[in-house]
């Protein structure tokens, strides 16, 4: 015997509806926003209720601002997290992820009228609706790349279906009604980030790539053939689950029904605002986040104007491999291993998956990572049949991060220097020497034809100055020394290339 379907009657209904509009009251008279779960809940309790499409779209409407909310708050709260993010963290995060697919989903099904043919009109314009749509997504998007998430399955393939409905109805470039970004700025906003390789930027890094790109407004013009006289080509697929490929490292089959874009205008821009920040024009006042005066800032700039303008075939052929290492993380941690090898730093075992001449890729095997950051400094030294002797650190560059669960971290390790020293900048200020600790790499021609210096970034305020350096080997040694260029710059550390200050 079959059970009849459940039915709700209008008093149910009309609680129903009464309680999502009371919670909405009770939210927006607090300050801070609304607990995840409890609006998931409201979700939930309204897509059980039955009700009119117009009155369900303005209630939807309400819950999205809310989502809108928590959103906003939890980036500022991820900016400072270490790989892979805590459980507890995960398990907010993952019901945000939630919350919003929830959202998308609900969203899409009120589309469901453009397509019916008994329908006697639409709700309301379907740009407003796929541009929430767009948002949802983009948002999901952006949280992944904060806690070095591969993206969730099929948010690429929402965001390509929800940008193809707007082109089949001709409204991509339709500008909300006060002026909000059409859906292609939307959708071509979320690409230009995922092809920055968001794996290899910290969360505050990522934080100041996307600012930039809702500052410049610039949105790269979608075609069916390639741009004529460009190096910045990408396309998509839209039927597949992946953002964009950079057209030097993949060619689309001849079957396949591409987009394609070009990121020459985006990479100009980015040109002319570094020129004008190299000659201390302020941030703010060309329309830039204050984060971009900073030299870590103007690095990530400087990065994405690569990544965008320059996009290249991998340099090297990786080779899979198997064996064990560890993994000395952090500035300060090695620092404190380099220049007393019998402290108690803190280490972490590591398999790599594959090398190349330049770096590693590796995967978490045991041991703490909460001092992990991408564009720290990390040192490796192979264990087991792999071991060295004497044994040595190799320093790195940690490149990228990935990370889809608590458990499970991939790494991505640039090699910088088959060993290192450790030592210390004597910086006179006021009745005071600073001492800063640095670390020291060998030449390394062709690449590296003098020797680097590496310290936490901002510790050189003024790198024109001399350096007295302190290195203890068998006795104390000092070197005068001068910064000749600023080679790298992170939101962690920053790498000079030195050389011996000659004296007049």
């Amino acid at each position: 015997m079959s059970t009849p379907p459940e039915t709700h009657s209008p008093p149910t209904i009309d609680a129903n509806v009464k309680s999502i509009l009371e919670w909405l009251a009770l939210t927006n008279s607090r300050q801070e926003p609304a607990d995840p779960d409890q609006l998931y809940r409201q979700l939930l309790l309204l897509r059980e209720t039955p009700i009119a499409p117009a009155q369900q779209v303005r209630l939807l409407d309400l819950l999205y601002q809310q989502a809108e909310r928590i959103v906003d708050n939890e980036r500022s709260s991820l900016c400072e997290t270490s790989l892979p993010v805590s459980r507890r963290l995960r398990q907010r995060v993952r019901l945000l992820l939630k919350l919003l697919e929830t959202l998308t989903q609900d969203y899409f099904n009120t589309l469901s009228e453009l397509f019916d043919p008994q329908s006697k009109g639409v709700t309301r314009p379907p740009q407003t609706t796929l541009r929430q749509v767009m948002h949802c997504v983009a948002w999901q998007i952006r949280i992944n790349h904060l806690i070095a998430s591969p993206s969730g399955i099929g948010l690429w393939q929402q965001m390509h279906a929800a940008f193809g409905t707007s082109r089949r109805l001709g409204i991509a470039d339709t500008l909300g009604r006060r002026g909000e970004a059409s859906i292609q700025q939307i959708y071509t906003a979320t690409l230009l980030a995922a092809i920055a390789q968001p794996a290899s930027f910290s969360a505050e890094e990522l934080e100041l790539i996307w600012q930039y790109i809702e500052h410049t407004g610039i949105s790269p013009e979608l075609t069916e053939e390639p741009p004529a006289d460009s190096k910045s080509i990408f396309w998509i697929d839209l039927d597949k689950d992946f953002p964009a490929h950079a057209l030097p490292r993949r060619i689309p089959s001849a079957d396949t029904q591409v987009l394609y874009f070009s990121c020459d205008a985006i990479a100009h821009k980015l040109r002319a605002d570094l020129a004008l920040l190299n000659q201390g024009i302020a941030a703010t006042a060309i329309g830039l986040p204050e984060q971009a005066n900073s030299r870590a800032g103007k690095s990530v700039l400087r990065r994405l104007e690569t990544l965008w303008g320059h996009p290249a075939k991998r340099k090297f052929p990786r080779r899979r491999q198997s064996y064990r290492t560890r993994i000395c993380a952090g500035f300060n941690n090695l620092w404190r291993l380099l220049k007393n090898p019998e402290t108690d730093a803190e280490l972490s075992e590591w398999m790599v998956i594959n090398e190349s001449p330049d770096g590693y890729s590796l995967m978490h095997v045991n041991g703490h990572t909460h001092r992990l950051r991408v564009g720290d400094i990390a040192a490796l030294q192979p264990i087991g049949e792999r071991a060295e002797f004497p044994p040595v650190w190799q320093i790195c560059i940690v490149r990228w991060a990935l990370s889809e669960n608590p458990e499970h971290i991939e790494l991505g390790l640039q090699l910088l220097a088959p060993h290192a020293i450790a030592a210390e900048l004597a910086m006179p200020g006021g009745s005071e020497i600073k001492r800063i600790p640095a670390l020291i790499l060998p030449e390394a021609a062709p690449l590296r034809p003098s020797q680097s210096l590496i310290v936490p970034t901002g510790s050189l305020k003024n790198d024109k100055h001399k350096l007295i350096v302190l290195m203890e080997k068998e006795n104390l040694e000092i070197r005068e020394m001068r910064a000749t260029q600023l080679d790298e710059q992170t939101s962690r550390i920053e790498i000079f290339s030195v050389a011996p200050d000659e004296k007049e």
